[in-house]
């Protein structure tokens, strides 16, 4: 399951930063809010999944 969440945490973060350089390409400050936000959300999951291999171990 953790290989999954790392995939869903990349996944995430690369949305991200597609929906921020759309926004920031159209003009649009909501698409690049959600843009960045949604980049937030994969790093927080990223570094969730990180701490628990190192308590892993």
């Amino acid at each position: 399951m953790s290989d999954n969440e790392k995939s869903r945490a990349k996944v995430e973060q690369a949305k991200g930063k597609l929906k921020e350089t759309a926004g920031r390409a159209v003009g649009n400050e909501r698409l690049t809010a959600e843009g960045r936000a949604e980049q937030a959300k994969g790093d927080a999951r990223q570094a969730k999944e990180k701490m628990k291999d190192i308590f892993k171990r």
